[in-house]
C-alpha cells in the first residue's frame, strides 16, 4: 500500500510522482463488455424478441388466458413470465455489476493527526493510496468480464431448459388428449363384449370364464382411463404454471397432437454444433478462464501491504521526506492460496470435459431415440394397424357369413384400437426424441442452422392419419 503524507502537494517529490502516475495508468482496463443475455438467449431459442428483462416482479397470475393455446404462443408466454429467467437475468446484472466495480481504483483514504506537547502542536497529513489494488485492476477485471460471460451462458441455459419442459409439458397434454378417447372407444367395446357374454351365458351358449375375463378387462381400463385422466389434469396444471397462468382454469384449447419428421443430417455435425452452441460447455470454459485470471493475481499476495510515498510533519517547519514500507515475506508467501487456485482450475478443466461429454452424449441418445421411434412408428402404421385392421375386416365377413359370433368381430376392433394407441404413443417419443435433441445442441435456433427439416415446433401429420374412425368426446365415457 501506498502512503502519501504531506502538508503541501508541491512538497511531493516529482520522480514519486511520476510512479504514482505509471502505476495507475498501468492499472487501467479496458471497457466492460456489454453481451446482451436477452438476444444470447433469442438467438439461441429462434424467438427474436421474446424475452425482455422485468425490473419488478410478475404477477401470481398473467393477464389475458386465451382460449385457444398453441405451442408457439404458450412458448412466448413462458418466456416473457418465468421468474427463473428473470432469475437468471437479474443475476447477469450483478455481474455487470461487479465487472464495473473491478474496473474501479480504491478510493483514497486521507489520514490527519494532531499532537499536542511541550511545544507547538504537531500535525501530520497523509493521504494514502494502495497500489497493489490498482495493480490487480486488469487482471481482476479481466475474470469479472469471464464470471459476466458465464453468468450469460447460465441465462441462456435456464432459458432453454424452461422452454423445453414447456414442449415436453405440451406434447403430454396433446398426447393425452388424442389417447383417452381412444381407451374410451375401448371401453365401450369391452362392454358390448361384456353384454354378449353374458348373453350367451343366459343362453347356455358361453361360460361364466369368459364373462369374468372380459369383466376384468373392463375394469382395467377403467383404471386406466382413469389414471390418463388424472395424468391429464395434472399436465394442464403443470403448463398452466409455465405459461404465468397456476391460478388459471387450464381449460384452453391445444393443437391437435402432430409427430415430428425425421432429420436426415449426420451425427457429426449435430455434435460438432452442440459442442459449440451449448451454453452449459460455454459456462464452463468462461468459469476456467475466470479461475486463470484469478490464479494470476496470487503472484502479488506475498507483496500485499507493500507502501511507498511520502512522510510530512509539521513541527514548527514542515518535515518531508520518502518512506517506503514493505511486507516480509516469511511465514505466508501465499503459496496456499496459489494451491487453492490450482486445484480450482484443475476442477474447472474436469468440469469442462464433462460437459462436453454430456453434449455428446445427449446428442448420440437424441438422435438414436428419434431414429429408432420413426422406424417404430412406420412399423406400427404400415405393418401393424394394417394387419389388424384385415383382421377386423376378416372376423366381420365371418361374422355376417355365420361362422363366428360377435365377440370375434369385437376383440378384433379392440385390437385395432389397441395398435392407434400404441401409435399415438411412438408419435409422443418422437416429439420428446426432437424436442431433446434441439435442447442437446443449443436450442431449436441453433437446430435450424443445421438445415434441420423440422420447424422449431412438430409439422403437422393429423392424429386422423392414424385414426380414420370417429373419435367420440372422452366425456362419453362412463362415471367413474
Amino acid at each position: 500500500m501506498l502512503l502519501l503524507t504531506r502538508a503541501q502537494p508541491a512538497l511531493l517529490p516529482w520522480p514519486l510522482c511520476a510512479a504514482v502516475f505509471a502505476v495507475l495508468l498501468g492499472a487501467c482496463a479496458a471497457p466492460r463488455p456489454d453481451p446482451r443475455a436477452e438476444a444470447a438467449a433469442a438467438l439461441a431459442l429462434g424467438a427474436p424478441d421474446a424475452i425482455v428483462f422485468r425490473a419488478d416482479a410478475a404477477p401470481l397470475d398473467e393477464p389475458g388466458a386465451p382460449d385457444a393455446l398453441p405451442l408457439a404462443q404458450a412458448v412466448r408466454r413462458a418466456l416473457s413470465s418465468e421468474p427463473r429467467i428473470q432469475s437468471a437475468l437479474a443475476r447477469v446484472r450483478v455481474a455487470m455489476a461487479d465487472a464495473d466495480q473491478a474496473r474501479l481504483l480504491p478510493n483514497p483514504v486521507l489520514d490527519v493527526a494532531l499532537r499536542w506537547g511541550p511545544g507547538k502542536p504537531q500535525v501530520e497529513v497523509s493521504l494514502a493510496q494502495d497500489l497493489i489494488l490498482a495493480l490487480r485492476i486488469p487482471r481482476h477485471a479481466s475474470a469479472a468480464d469471464s464470471r459476466l460471460r458465464q453468468a450469460v451462458a447460465d441465462a441462456v441455459t435456464v432459458a432453454l431448459d424452461s422452454v423445453a419442459e414447456v414442449q415436453e409439458r405440451y406434447i403430454a397434454v396433446q398426447t393425452l388428449e388424442s389417447l383417452v378417447p381412444v381407451l374410451v372407444e375401448r371401453w365401450e367395446l369391452v362392454d358390448k363384449l361384456v353384454a354378449t357374454a353374458r348373453a350367451r351365458l343366459e343362453a347356455q351358449e358361453g361360460t361364466r370364464s369368459d364373462l369374468t375375463t372380459l369383466e376384468a378387462q373392463r375394469v382395467e381400463l377403467d383404471v386406466d382411463i382413469a389414471e390418463e385422466r388424472r395424468q391429464l389434469a395434472e399436465e394442464r396444471l403443470r403448463l398452466a404454471r409455465l405459461i404465468g397462468e397456476p391460478s388459471g382454469a387450464a381449460t384452453w384449447r391445444v393443437d391437435p397432437w402432430t409427430a415430428p419428421a425425421l432429420v436426415s443430417t449426420v451425427e457429426a455435425r449435430w455434435i460438432d454444433a452442440g459442442l459449440q452452441g451449448r451454453p452449459e460447455v460455454q459456462s464452463a470454459a468462461w468459469t476456467l478462464a475466470a479461475l486463470g485470471d484469478e490464479a494470476a493475481l496470487t503472484r502479488l499476495l506475498p507483496w500485499e501491504g507493500l507502501g511507498a510515498g511520502a512522510d510530512a510533519q509539521r513541527d514548527g517547519d514542515w518535515a518531508v521526506g520518502p518512506s517506503v514500507s514493505t511486507p516480509i515475506p516469511v511465514f505466508d508467501m501465499g503459496q496456499a492460496r496459489r494451491a487453492r487456485a490450482t486445484a480450482e482450475q484443475i476442477e474447472a478443466r474436469h468440469n469442462l470435459t464433462l460437459a462436453k461429454r454430456r453434449v455428446v452424449e445427449e446428442v448420440r441418445v437424441a438422435l438414436q431415440s428419434l431414429a429408432a421411434s420413426a422406424a417404430n412408428l412406420n412399423r406400427v402404421q404400415s405393418e401393424l394397424i394394417p394387419l389388424q385392421q384385415q383382421r377386423r375386416r376378416q372376423a366381420e365377413i365371418a361374422y355376417r357369413a355365420g361362422q363366428t359370433d360377435v365377440t370375434a368381430m369385437f376383440l378384433a376392433e379392440q385390437d385395432l384400437r389397441a395398435a392407434r394407441a400404441k401409435a399415438i404413443e411412438v408419435e409422443q417419443q418422437m416429439s420428446l426424441a426432437l424436442v431433446r435433441l434441439q435442447r442437446a445442441v443449443g436450442g431449436p435456433g441453433v437446430a435450424a442452422t443445421l438445415g434441420e427439416s423440422t420447424p422449431t415446433t412438430p409439422p403437422a401429420v393429423p392424429v386422423s392419419s392414424i385414426n380414420p374412425s370417429p373419435t367420440r368426446d372422452a366425456s362419453h365415457a362412463p362415471n367413474r
